[in-house]
């Protein structure tokens, strides 16, 4: 069941919080709506709002770190790197890294402390392990065709604050309700 703007508008105000799923929602549904019903540019407007004040707060993307996505990422560019000088290959990086890490525990941390715990524990229990799945993971890349050259990777949001983003949501379909509101 997909949630409308205005159910977590509401869900958001009864919180206090607006989590990154939120966000997330809201972000796909004013990506996908060809036009918002002046509802869902009022929830948008009283989110703002309450953003804005501090009646609802956006939950932090992450307050967290998964230490083994860097391990493997250091070593998957180490590798491609390797590869891609001596031979006439392209290696999508994050294919790779997607594929090690799907192999791999994670090391999750919440402070500086226990990543740096996770890190070094990780080097001396698991650097082996790491480099085997990295190298799997690149033997695959160089075997599998391009099935989908369409394909289209995750996009990442620029890090402006929920309430830039929600501005900016505000802003980019502000003029379709002002048109529905002049005409009715």
């Amino acid at each position: 069941m997909t949630m409308t703007i205005e159910k977590i508008v509401e869900q958001a105000l009864q919180d206090g919080y607006l989590t990154p799923a939120m966000e997330a929602e809201v972000g796909r549904i004013c990506d996908t709506a060809s036009e918002l019903s002046i509802e869902g540019y009022m929830a948008l407007d009283r989110l703002m709002g309450a953003l804005l004040t501090g009646e609802v707060v956006a939950v932090p993307r992450k307050q967290f770190i998964n230490v083994m996505e860097e391990l493997v990422l250091t070593e998957a560019i180490s590798r491609v790197a390797e590869i891609e000088a001596t031979s006439g290959s392209t290696l999508d990086l994050g294919d790779i890294a997607a594929y090690a890490l799907n192999r791999l525990p994670p090391l999750y941390a919440t402070t500086e402390e226990g990543a740096n715990f996770q890190r070094e524990t990780a080097r001396e229990e698991l650097a082996e392990l790491i480099a085997d799945q990295v190298k799997q993971a690149i033997a695959r890349s160089l075997d599998q065709p391009d099935f989908y050259p369409e394909r289209q990777g995750i996009q990442r949001k620029s890090s402006d604050s929920v309430v830039n983003q929600v501005s900016a949501l505000l802003q980019d379909h502000a003029y379709k309700f002002e048109t529905v509101a002049q005409q009715g």
